[in-house]
């Protein structure tokens, strides 16, 4: 395989669900081919860095092979690597929102109606 245009490669290697949802996200300018942004149609290239957002996280990977069919995760997984400092990055981030999380106290019921009223009075800025 020599080409494969760019929707096509992150289809295949799962970081979209379809070619459509890459493609919004390519048009969008959250997908970056080798730091600048790119077209639906760029051809990818075995040794380019790509930046994907996945949900949260924002995966920077070089690109190891290329295939225009979607196959099985283990076998996507084989299309691209993911550089050193991204997942550093990501492990990083993944704490901190968790320890963030563990800081929210989540209350162990819901208000009755005199909480409730207080709470939209506080909301009215009365």
């Amino acid at each position: 395989m020599t080409s494969v245009r760019l929707d096509k490669w992150l289809w295949a290697a799962r970081f979209f669900k379809t070619r459509q949802l890459a493609k919004k996200a390519i048009e969008g300018g959250k997908v970056h081919y080798n730091g600048a942004r790119a077209k639906t149609s760029k051809t990818v290239e075995v040794g380019a860095v790509i930046r994907v957002p996945q949900g949260w996280d924002i995966w920077e990977v070089e690109v190891v092979a290329l295939s225009e069919q979607r196959r099985g995760a283990p076998e996507a997984r084989e299309l691209y690597r993911e550089t050193a400092e991204s997942e550093a990055r990501r492990a990083q981030e993944a704490e901190s929102r968790r320890q963030a999380n563990q800081a929210m106290q989540h209350p162990l019921k819901r208000p009755d109606k005199k909480q409730r009223r207080e709470i939209k009075r506080f909301q009215r800025g009365e």
